[in-house]
């Protein structure tokens, strides 16, 4: 159990609704590699995805502190905050930098469920991590951009009605920093998928809808630009710290989800005429998985703190995210472990939550690029790469 007491409302509100999809709910859909429809729309109808929406538009108004506790409640319950997590932070891009006729137009629609904007085109086949490279561009033709370009990791586009796109509008040779030059849209899906969008959805490790995207001559208006032209990159990336810190809140519901489950299996498993939990070699694994879980979630929330306040939080949005994906993974193979060979059965949920929880280590955002960060930017040690 979490020595967190704090959020108890908002906590107990959204176990109202994740409650109602139990183990079984998630093995069903992942082995039929399905969406969670129903999931998502319940959190949606409850309002648990508009947390972050003004009031004025139909929202909740919370703090990302709050928001995080929806996300980890998610994950502490079994669940997959993968399929909707989007809907957190891509609209935020909007409510920050979006015209007063763009988000009149969709925060609204968002807020009650009649739209999704859970989908973000920004990594590219031959770009990876280095964003400044973006081969796909957007030229200005009288009241339109023209795109064309390939994209891929688009996550949720298939489950999405909207999807920001960033592309770049001004040559990397004619810009003073290589982070200039790229420029942030709107984009329609329901008008554009099959027509100057082709879609290839990528199978992958978890049941997680991602695609790799072809755009040929795509027209978006003028007025589907986000804020000014060319700052598209300082746009997205300033609403990375918030998705950092909602995704160390899910690793830190997965890693209570592990704790809990190991230690429920090693009380009640009897091997050699005694509880399993009474050996130090099962019991001591799961008390530091617990333990690493619990510093994690404090650097969750100081970073959420920040962020809250208007802080610079760069630091340890980064550290938290880092902190409870390794948490979350250290405590996911203790799980494993003290199950033996039932954590490999799909009964048991295990393996499923395993999948999921790995993806942590890799995307969004690598470990390796949070060290690089921490000693470049907070140790002031030269660039490593």
């Amino acid at each position: 159990m979490t020595t967190h007491h704090d959020h108890n409302e908002l906590r107990e509100g959204v176990r109202s609704v994740v409650s109602q999809f139990d183990s079984r709910y998630w093995q069903e859909v992942d082995e039929a590699r399905a969406f969670p429809e129903k999931f998502v729309n319940a959190l949606t109808d409850a309002g648990w995805l508009s947390a972050l929406i003004p009031e004025e538009y139909g929202g909740s108004n919370l703090s990302l502190t709050e928001a995080s506790v929806i996300m980890e409640e998610i994950n502490r319950a079994g669940g997959n905050s993968g399929a909707c997590h989007g809907q957190m932070y891509v609209m935020g891009c909007v409510v920050r930098h979006g015209s007063k006729a763009q988000k009149e137009a969709l925060l609204p629609k968002i807020a009650s469920g009649e739209l999704r904007m859970q989908s973000m085109a920004v990594t590219e086949p031959t770009t990876g991590s280095d964003t400044t490279q973006l081969k796909t561009v957007a030229v200005r033709q009288g009241d339109h951009y023209v795109v064309n370009g390939q994209k891929v990791w688009t996550s949720r586009l298939q489950h999405s009605d909207y999807m920001l796109l960033l592309a770049r509008t001004t040559p990397l040779a004619e810009v003073k920093k290589k982070s200039e030059g790229l420029s942030v849209f709107l984009v329609d899906l329901r008008e554009e998928v099959g027509k100057t969008i082709t879609v290839k959805p990528i199978r992958n490790m978890v049941n997680h809808e991602t695609n790799e995207i072809f755009i040929d001559n795509l027209r978006i208006p003028v007025e589907n630009r986000i804020g000014e032209e060319g700052l598209g990159l300082k746009y997205i990336l300033d609403g990375l710290n918030a998705e950092r810190i909602l995704i160390a809140a899910e690793c830190i519901g997965d890693g209570y989800w592990f704790v809990d489950r190991a230690t429920q299996y090693a009380k009640d498993r009897v091997v050699f005429g005694r509880a399993i939990a009474m050996n130090q070699g099962i019991q001591f694994p799961i008390a530091k998985a617990h333990i690493n879980v619990e510093a994690a979630s404090l650097m969750r929330y100081e970073a959420a703190r920040l962020f809250d306040a208007g802080l610079p939080c760069g630091a340890q949005a980064n550290m938290s995210k880092l902190l409870a994906a390794d948490a979350s993974w250290e405590a996911a193979n203790v799980c494993l472990q003290t199950h033996g060979g039932f954590g490999f059965a799909a009964e048991y949920d295990i393996e499923r939550k395993f999948r999921e929880t790995r993806l942590y280590q890799v995307a969004p955002i690598s470990t390796n690029l949070i060290l690089s960060y921490v000693g470049e930017h907070v140790l002031g040690m030269p660039k490593s790469y």
